[in-house]
């Protein structure tokens, strides 16, 4: 039985990083990407301390579009099929993020990893990820950039809107959903998952979930079967039964 591979950006910590570890777990081949070399590095000796063998690192700067190109040449060298790719890097952008106080430079910054990063690096590894039987891609998203949600005075966080990092969000799901009807005939599953509000760095500790309940939700999108949904809003933290989050 072949072994599937999966690419993780971001994956030196947090849910990346987690996310890895689980792949592991189930038997996964993991390329752990990083823009750190040291810290990239430093996250692979962790899993091996673990036990874990199949493991490699892979520099990869989701903003660099000459960073994902050597990426793309270098996983070429170490292999010639990608089962999954988890388009995980991100950032917040930094706070507050109001509406008519967040400035055009802060907004380019998020898009350019949050959106662009994504582009850059699915176009690149797209060739690899179609030599696969079932591959499989999640886009890492959040609850918090659904429109619908946003528009409801009911909704527990509708007092927390964020001018930056929401809208960089919201047209990754538009970007998502394009991409999955471009790949529907390919035996492609294409989703945008979010992790939960899960405390990492990424938000302070904020947060009420953990990394391995993150990780558990973006693992079970990556290694779906052929029953599985495409081109879906995916966050089991808002629903639970069906797992769909309003766009």
């Amino acid at each position: 039985m072949m072994i599937k591979k999966v690419l993780i950006t971001g994956a030196n910590k947090g849910i990346g990083l987690e996310t890895a570890r689980q792949l592991l777990q189930q038997g996964y081949y993991v390329y752990l990407g990083s823009r750190s070399i040291e810290r990239g590095n430093i996250a692979v000796e962790k899993l091996k301390e673990e036990g874990f063998t199949n493991v490699e690192f892979i520099q990869l700067d989701v903003n660099d579009i000459a960073s994902v190109a050597a990426a793309r040449m270098e996983l070429g060298k170490r292999t010639d099929v990608l089962d999954v790719l988890i388009n995980n890097a991100g950032i917040n952008g930094g706070m507050p993020q109001n509406a008519l106080n967040a400035n055009i430079e802060q907004l380019q910054n998020v898009l350019n990893t949050n959106l662009y990063g994504v582009v850059r690096v699915t176009q690149a590894f797209v060739d690899l990820l179609r030599k696969s039987a079932q591959p499989r891609i999640v886009n890492v998203s959040s609850s918090g950039c659904s429109l619908t949600l946003h528009s409801d005075p009911t909704w527990k966080y509708y007092d927390h809107k964020s001018a930056v990092y929401a809208p960089s969000k919201a047209t990754m799901n538009m970007y998502t959903i394009a991409l999955a009807y471009e790949l529907k005939d390919e035996n492609f599953k294409v989703n945008a998952v979010c992790p939960g509000f899960v405390a990492t760095d990424f938000n302070g500790h904020l947060g009420t979930g953990t990394v391995q309940e993150a990780g558990t939700r973006i693992a079970k999108y990556a290694t779906i079967g052929e029953e599985g949904p495409t081109g879906k809003f995916i966050s089991e933290e808002y629903n639970p039964e069906t797992g769909e989050c309003p766009w």
